[in-house]
């Protein structure tokens, strides 16, 4: 039977139940400002009674109760809820990220009028457009050097400011890899502190707190997903790798590329397996270092090779006031010195590459002429080898729009003298170097015979950069080198043109090899450039790469600001929830507390009646 002071122990238990109740409450409004706390509420349960059935028990009427205990102390936390504010920070993260800095590309196009590349370039032609009406006009020819200048100029400030927000951007990578390996480092040891307080039977729930805060953080930086089918072991996932396994973490560093402008690459630490990463502001910047800096890079590299490239070949061949010809206007730089573009790509100090940007066939052609051939021919594309075919009844024409709606990284057009030419664009990979021909194939004979740029049909005589004098397959056809990397960072005016304005040349050579007066020739071709299908990478005129390029910077922009604005709604929301759920309200923490205090001054109350009872029971029984 219960003892005379079972009374007591009731009343000491609903003191310290009570008691825990209190101070569980003050810990909730100490912590109401505390970043990812979620408010805990105390679980009691009954005491276990006298006289349990499976036990010897006295003969009284049902069982004796023993008052309450604290069974646990849980969080107020919707599981359901954090999974999927975890999987939706990312995104929001990624587009905060992405519309940040597509506010500094906007700002490199949305250039005063009278600094822009393209009111630059403009100015260029009407330089030309200028000369070819006053040929003998020394003014004239000033006009059109300085103008390339401030053109030259401003293709290489545009250069160096997409470069500055590159590397910007590096910058924020090596600062965010850092903050992903210390918060996966946090987490793991946090793991070990919360499996041991629950082996000693605690709930650890401000470890928790802290813990998902953590993870929270994390699913900003990186896409992230969580599991725990152990209930010791809680792991983080990322893109299919595991970053944490109980109280593991991996981390992440950075290897330098020598054809990404230097800029490193992220790989785990343990495999040296590449680390991708498609959300996040981590992802967000990777992204926006190696697709859109780099595609914005590479589309005003093309702009500036070809435009030097096109101006420099009527130039070469036209005559100046002078009688100076064979000048290039725009100083070009190589990529190797070797006239056959061989290079040691590998490092091992022999030649194994060939590094050729244009090849020239031999033969004039006529746009409108059916070629009465067929064939399949076979270039160099962004994921492997890209097959364009050709029939008998197509024009030329018809076969060299073929060749550039493809998907191959080479590009063609007819020269000044009609004859067919072949460009490298830039690189879709990383893998492979920018402006280089890396392959050109022809089952038919329409590159063979026709145009006269190979020197035979099928694979025994296909063009192919992975060895040294490649440029032996071709047949007699001309060929320039691949350029040095950003060719938009050096362009400039020939200093010899700089020195001696008489140099420009406006006329082409008679047959004396001297300039005619009033001959304007030259000045007219080059001022046609502007408007002539010339193909700059995918563009077909220099106004298509104006308008498509910021057009397509405007709408990546205007999408980044949608889509963050979107996000920010939906974890609006769902915060809102959250806050609903775990937050600390202080007036219902206040209620609780009165509530709690009352309990504890009854239980009180209850020990003080105990007291008295047994002070008549022991000290005034049979007085």
């Amino acid at each position: 039977m219960a003892n005379s002071f079972a009374g007591i122990e009731i009343g000491k238990r609903s003191l310290m139940a009570h008691s825990t109740q209190i101070h569980t409450a003050g810990h909730n409004i100490a912590n109401a400002d505390t970043e990812g706390y979620s408010r805990q509420r105390v679980i009691l349960k009954s005491f276990d009674p006298i006289y349990r059935p499976d036990l010897e028990r006295a003969m009284v009427p049902g069982q004796i109760g023993q008052g309450a205990e604290v069974e646990s102390i849980k969080r107020i936390r919707d599981e359901l809820l954090e999974g999927r504010i975890v999987e939706q920070t990312n995104a929001e993260s990624y587009w905060e990220t992405r519309d940040k800095y597509y506010s500094m590309i906007e700002s490199v196009y949305n250039e005063p009028n009278d600094v822009s590349v393209r009111t630059n370039m403009d100015a260029f032609w009407q330089g030309w457009q200028e000369l070819s009406s006053y040929p003998e006009s020394d003014a004239a020819r000033q006009a059109v050097v300085i103008r390339a200048q401030t053109l030259a100029s401003s293709v290489r400030q545009q250069y160096h400011s997409l470069r500055g927000i590159g590397d910007q951007i590096n910058g924020d990578i090596e600062a965010v890899v850092k903050q992903v390996n210390d918060l996966s480092r946090q987490i793991a040891s946090i793991n070990g502190e919360i499996v041991r307080s629950k082996g000693l039977g605690d709930n650890p729930n401000d470890l928790m707190d802290r813990r998902d805060l953590l993870v929270e953080k994390l699913s900003s930086l990186i896409n992230v997903t969580v599991t725990q089918r152990d209930p010791d072991e809680f792991m983080v996932h990322t893109d299919g790798q595991i970053i944490v396994q109980g109280s593991l973490a991996r981390q992440i560093e950075t290897v330098g590329q020598i054809d990404n402008n230097g800029y490193g690459k992220l790989v785990w630490s343990d495999t040296k397996i590449d680390a991708e990463f498609h959300g996040g502001t981590l992802g967000a910047l990777v992204e926006l270092r190696d697709k859109d800096i780099r595609g914005e890079i590479q589309t005003l590299n093309t702009m500036a090779l070809n435009f030097a490239d096109l101006v420099n070949e009527v130039h070469r061949s036209a005559i100046g006031k002078n009688n100076v010809t064979g000048l290039d206007f725009f100083v070009q730089h190589d990529f190797v010195e070797n006239t056959n573009g061989n290079y040691d790509r590998n490092g091992d100090g022999v030649e194994d590459v060939s590094y050729i940007f244009r090849i020239t066939g031999t033969n004039a052609l006529k746009p409108q002429e059916q070629i009465g051939l067929s064939g399949t021919m076979t270039f160099n594309g962004a994921r492997g080898p890209v097959s364009v075919e050709y029939f008998a009844t197509d024009t030329v024409e018809d076969v060299v729009n073929r060749i550039n709606d493809s998907d191959g990284e080479v590009k063609a057009y007819l020269d000044r003298n009609s004859r067919l030419a072949l460009k490298a664009a830039p690189s879709a990979s990383m893998e492979n170097p920018d402006f280089v021909i890396r392959h050109v194939e022809d089952s038919g004979m329409f590159l063979a015979g026709y145009s006269g740029i190979l020197s035979g049909s099928g694979a025994e005589n296909a063009y192919d950069f992975n060895q040294a004098d490649a440029v032996n397959v071709l047949a007699d056809a001309s060929f320039a080198v691949s350029p040095v990397l950003n060719p938009s960072a050096y362009i400039e005016v020939n200093g010899l043109i700089q020195n001696d304005v008489s140099s420009v040349a406006a006329a082409f050579a008679n047959s004396k090899g001297r300039a005619e007066p009033g001959d304007a020739r030259a000045a007219v071709e080059l001022a046609a450039i502007r408007n002539t299908k010339v193909m700059i990478g995918t563009q077909r005129t220099f106004d298509d790469y104006f308008a498509d390029t910021v057009t397509n910077v405007g709408l990546k922009g205007e999408q980044a600001q949608t889509q963050l604005a979107s996000q920010n709604k939906i974890m609006g929301d769902l915060r809102d929830l959250r806050d609903s759920i775990s937050g600390v309200n202080i007036d219902e923490e206040l209620a609780d507390i009165i509530k709690f205090q009352h309990g504890y001054n009854v239980a009180a109350k209850f020990i003080s009646v105990q007291d008295e009872l047994l002070d008549t029971l022991i000290n005034r029984l049979g007085v």
